[in-house]
Order: C-alpha cells, then sequence, then structure tokens
C-alpha cells in the first residue's frame, strides 16, 4: 500500500456540465488493482477466466469487491469497514455502510481515485498513453499482468487502462438510483476513455470482463 498525501481535487461530470472540489484527506492506495491470485487466496475461488493469475480479477460486482475488502481486512487483523446488511440478495445494496474511521481495507472514494491517479498533475492522463495504459490501441483485445506499464510519479500502475476500476459512490441516486461509479478505462476501450477524469456508471450487480478494482484504506501515510 503506498501512501497518498492530503489535498484537494476538482471534479467534473461532462454529462451536466458540473465542476466541484472536493477535500482528501490522507489514505493508502494499493500500487496495482487486486489480481486474480489475489483474490482467489482470499476467498477461496475466483471467477473463472483464461487470463493469467497475474491479471486484475474481473467479472466481480461491486458488492462482491466490498465483501473481498472485509474478507481481506479479517484475514489481516484488521476491522472491516463494511457493514453488510445479513440479506445480501438486495440487487440495489442501499443498505450497506461504510466506516471510514476503521482500518481496513476498503474501495478508495471517487475523488481519492481521480486524485490519486493524477499524483499532481493537471493534463488529461499522467503521461504518454501507450507507455502508461493498456487500451484498445496496443492491448490486443485482452488485460494484461499488472503492472507492466509505467506508474504515475506516486508510484501508482494501471490506473489508466487494462481495467476500470470500482469506487465507493453513488453517481447521482436522484436519477440512477444505487447506480456506482468507476473509472480509469479498460483495455478495450478507445484513447477518450482513458483519462483521468472520465466517469462511468452501473448497477452494483455488474459483472463484466474488463471491471476490477483496487483496495485503499483510510489514515495518514
Amino acid at each position: 500500500m503506498l501512501g497518498i498525501p492530503a489535498g484537494r481535487i476538482d471534479l467534473r461530470d461532462e454529462g451536466t456540465r458540473t465542476t466541484w472540489t472536493a477535500e482528501v484527506g490522507a489514505f493508502r492506495l494499493a500500487p496495482y488493482p487486486v489480481t486474480r491470485e489475489l483474490y482467489r487466496t482470499v476467498l477461496g475461488e475466483a471467477p473463472e477466466s483464461p487470463a493469467g493469475p497475474h491479471t486484475p480479477v474481473t467479472e466481480v460486482s461491486w458488492k462482491d469487491a466490498l465483501h473481498f475488502c472485509n474478507r481481506l481486512s479479517e484475514a489481516t487483523g484488521r476491522t472491516p469497514c463494511y457493514a453488510l446488511p445479513a440479506d445480501l440478495s438486495d440487487p440495489d445494496a442501499l443498505a450497506v455502510t461504510c466506516d471510514g474511521t476503521a482500518d481496513g481495507y476498503r474501495l478508495p472514494t471517487e475523488a481519492e481515485w481521480e486524485y490519486a491517479c493524477r499524483a499532481g498533475t493537471s493534463d488529461v492522463r499522467y503521461g504518454d498513453l501507450d507507455d502508461i495504459a493498456w487500451y484498445r490501441g496496443n492491448s490486443g483485445y485482452t488485460v494484461h499482468d499488472v503492472g507492466t506499464r509505467s506508474p504515475n510519479a506516486w508510484g501508482l500502475h494501471d490506473m489508466i487502462g487494462n481495467v476500470w476500476e470500482w469506487c465507493w459512490d453513488l453517481y447521482d441516486p436522484a436519477v440512477y438510483g444505487p447506480y456506482r461509479i468507476f473509472r480509469g478505462g479498460g483495455a478495450y476501450d478507445p484513447p477518450r476513455a482513458c483519462r483521468a477524469s472520465c466517469r462511468r456508471k452501473s448497477h452494483p450487480t455488474l459483472r463484466i470482463d474488463d471491471l476490477g478494482f483496487r483496495v485503499a484504506r483510510s489514515g495518514a501515510p
């Protein structure tokens, strides 16, 4: 886990053309997305895929990601962040709460994700796309092992490209109800989707072959 210093980030939604500023406290973020190998180690199994053990785990829903975070917290002697309802059959998962003061693992917030992705830069991405990301132009339409492209200034790999990454936040509950945010672009996407500011959303039960996640922890570096 890498220490990310406190700061602030300006976020923008291109659909509504709105911009807002978020304060970000110091936190820790994994340098790579969760791999198939780690997912299987923690949960005992991983979604079936021809991809190798060091590729990002995909075909995992937002709800799956939270379950993983809690299990990883328990396995490492930390306090889980998420209070998950006993009845996990609720597809919308709106009853889930997050204790941001717990020392366990969790998904980053959208503001944390973009702030960490930019790593102090203000351009659309933190480096040349072919150097930092697996995307439609160089991936061969397949997901690749984590950490095989150049990191950003804070040592984070694959923030752009390879797989999209779930964040904690609701997208716009007044319009889209339970839809959650994911960020970063994937191996099948054109350059326009592989930007630090690009926002996507879907239902928390969505499982697709280019959507994964990475873990965060609250607290100072």
